[in-house]
């Protein structure tokens, strides 16, 4: 690669692939990772593939090296990581073996931002993900409140049970969190989000949908719990700002005006909806980790199961594709052999006639 480099030649996506098959230890890794970038920034960046993505990860896994998996999946842009369903599932499955819920959570964002909630496997494993960070009570800037609820709200909608009200609820809520503190806009730029005003209003529509749903539909009580303190607690700012107690120096938008001052009638209407439920019965004392744990106990297995059937499917066709890669490369090859002897050959007798001149 480097010979290939410094003549200044294109690198093929066979012999990125096959740099990175060979891989077989974390020196090799930060080896290959200086030649991804390269490749990316190459005339062949296009041509990364599929399968060389999913060695790449699978490779960062085996040898300890999930900081470079992170690090490149974060930095997709610049590396071309943009993986399938099947590795994302991976690099989830990973960190939440080990524990490390931050960076099942960050794995999650990168799902939530290609929008690759496809599988029934990659819904389940990443509300797990969530809702096992969340119980951590971590310390969020609005950008991860931003991101977390985006997450939960998309994955969620996936999901038609308790998992998935309980998750859109506490989805919208924390995107209503950064919309009434930083305005619509910020919740909207960077992902893949509605751009008309009113999460809060989204997450009293889940409640409203919960009280009509089936029996068996059930909203935790974490996240109503979580809503209700956020609506207490915008109700007491805007009472401060009301009297004059506290004022903004920032310029605040018309349409995030307007949602803020309905702050009052939400709150009114939360206390309506959270009897409703009550008395329906559709509220669930466990909190969301315990249900998806439920859900992941009950349905994981069968979604994995599917998934290795289509997985199985998938390295069939990777290898049909490598084949005739392989395959093009060899007739090339011979081609270029081909005009490389005929050029000796007329080499050979341009030479042969001077000498007989002479």
């Amino acid at each position: 690669m480097d010979r290939t480099y410094d003549r200044k030649l294109p690198v093929s996506s066979l012999t990125i692939s096959r740099f990175v098959d060979n891989i077989t230890s974390r020196e090799e890794i930060d080896q290959a990772e200086y030649y991804l970038y390269k490749f990316r920034h190459s005339p062949n960046c296009w041509y990364l593939r599929d399968w060389t993505i999913h060695s790449w990860f699978r490779h960062c896994l085996k040898h300890n090296a999930r900081d470079k998996a992170m690090y490149t999946l974060k930095n997709k842009v610049q590396f071309g990581m943009f993986p399938d369903d099947f590795t994302f599932n991976l690099l989830l499955d990973s960190s939440l073996k080990d524990k490390d819920y931050k960076g099942a959570f960050s794995v999650v964002e990168e799902i939530m931002l290609q929008e690759a909630f496809d599988l029934p496997s990659t819904q389940i494993l990443s509300l797990y993900a969530l809702a096992s960070y969340f119980v951590t009570k971590p310390k969020l800037t609005w950008e991860e409140e931003r991101n977390l609820g985006a997450s939960l709200l998309i994955a969620g909608l996936k999901q038609d049970n308790s998992v998935g009200f309980s998750s859109r609820l506490l989805g919208c809520s924390l995107l209503g969190k950064v919309e009434m503190s930083r305005g619509i806009r910020a919740v909207f730029s960077g992902a893949p989000l509605m751009w008309t005003p009113g999460y809060l209003n989204r997450a009293l529509l889940v409640m409203e949908k919960a009280c009509s749903a089936a029996e068996h539909v059930k909203i935790s009580q974490e996240a109503l719990d979580y809503l209700s303190g956020l609506l207490q607690e915008l109700y007491a700012t805007r009472t401060a700002e009301t009297e004059g107690e506290a004022k903004t120096e920032e310029a605040i938008d018309e349409e995030d005006q307007l949602e803020r001052a309905k702050v009052l009638e939400y709150a009114s209407r939360f206390k309506d909806l959270n009897s409703q439920l009550q008395s329906l019965g559709h509220i669930d004392t466990h909190g969301l980790l315990a249900l998806n744990s439920s859900l992941a106990q009950e349905e994981l297995g069968a979604a994995e199961a599917a998934d290795l059937v289509q997985y199985k499917e998938r390295l069939l066709e990777w290898e049909r594709e490598r084949r005739a890669l392989v395959q093009r490369e060899e007739e090339q090859r011979e081609r270029l052999q081909q005009q490389r002897e005929a050029k000796a050959a007329e080499k050979a007798k341009k030479s042969a006639r001077t000498m007989r001149r002479r």
